[in-house]
């Protein structure tokens, strides 16, 4: 069987979205911001209040992908080797053997992960970042592709532990899932009055439509998308504007510009270019850059929020033509 092409792989990642939309009902924006992670080889923290399909979008994401999956709900008492895995004593051979935990999977459901401390949170920075896990001094290499869908809950809320800044820079995207609006509502509940279950999605005809080798086809087309000095300069200047922004005590960091790089890239391409224009760059900087950011608490009192102050620096920052 031949390599899918670049135009095939478009073409399969275009019906990943339509088929994540047979379960998951207006939020488009939060589907194309997981296929673009997908693209990137990033990690997605999903935001919103219980109830709004946050966890139904990652596991239609799964049934439409020939990858495996795992979830993990994330508890006040869970600890880092049930995320990770530890050594356990075999007493037939007298010695310890590793046990792989869920995180060695393509990818993982990390569900409320800000209702677990600090330290189980930390224990997937390495997953992350390096797409290893270390245990008793040896490093194990998790698959490929990997990649963290992280749900959580308004901070809020009551139980929840704030993610660390260093974490929260790990993810690529944070994708704010809204309440919907009163048709898509109307929308949701016939489907459910019809016999939509959403713990069933093959019933409601989710199937598979496409695989690692798209991906890889796809990340390759991503890759040659080309960028020009003027586009990286544009992404600099949003990115240092941040820094400068009275509204904030943490502005975006280098990391975060090649993050929006990267971003702009996959949506260029995925919208059908070979190249990347200021648009992209508009369209990708909320969802790449929201979480990147540390508002002033006298601002924060105002009501000024991450968004808004990304929407501000967009208007001030001089488009290339």
């Amino acid at each position: 069987m031949s390599a899918p092409t670049a135009d095939s792989a478009r073409a399969s990642l275009e019906a990943l979205r339509t088929e994540i939309a047979k379960a998951v009902v207006g939020q488009d924006p939060a589907v194309t911001g997981l296929v673009v992670a997908l693209l990137c080889r990033g990690h997605v923290l999903l935001e919103g209040v219980p109830g709004v399909a946050k966890t139904l979008l990652v596991r239609a994401l799964a049934a439409s992908l020939q990858l495996e999956t795992k979830r993990v709900q994330f508890t006040p008492d869970l600890m880092p080797g049930d995320i990770t895995g530890s050594l356990v004593y075999d007493a037939r051979t007298a010695e310890f053997s590793f046990q792989p935990g869920p995180v060695f999977t393509n990818l993982l459901l990390a569900d409320e992960i800000n209702r677990t401390p600090p330290k189980t949170q930390a224990s997937l920075l390495e997953a992350m970042e390096e797409r290893q896990v270390t245990v008793d001094g040896t490093p194990r290499p998790l698959p490929d592709p990997f990649l963290v869908a992280a749900t959580q809950n308004p901070v809020e809320y009551e139980g929840t532990y704030p993610l660390p800044e260093a974490q929260l820079d790990r993810f690529l995207v944070k994708l704010i899932l809204p309440l919907p609006s009163r048709d898509t509502e109307i929308d949701v509940l016939t489907r459910h009055a019809d016999g939509f279950n959403p713990r069933d999605l093959h019933s409601a005809g989710l199937r598979p439509v496409a695989g690692p080798a798209d991906l890889e086809a796809a990340r390759a087309a991503v890759a040659k998308t080309a960028v020009s000095p003027e586009i990286t300069g544009y992404i600099v200047d949003i990115c240092r504007a941040t820094r400068e922004s009275p509204s904030l005590t943490l502005g975006v960091s280098p990391r975060g510009a090649t993050a929006l790089l990267a971003t702009s890239r996959a949506w260029a391409w995925l919208t059908g270019r070979d190249y990347v224009i200021p648009d992209d760059v508009k369209a990708l900087a909320l969802p790449t850059l929201r979480h990147r950011v540390q508002l002033r608490p006298e601002a924060e009192m105002e009501g000024v929020t991450a968004d808004s102050v990304i929407t501000s620096v967009l208007s001030r920052v001089p488009v290339p033509r």
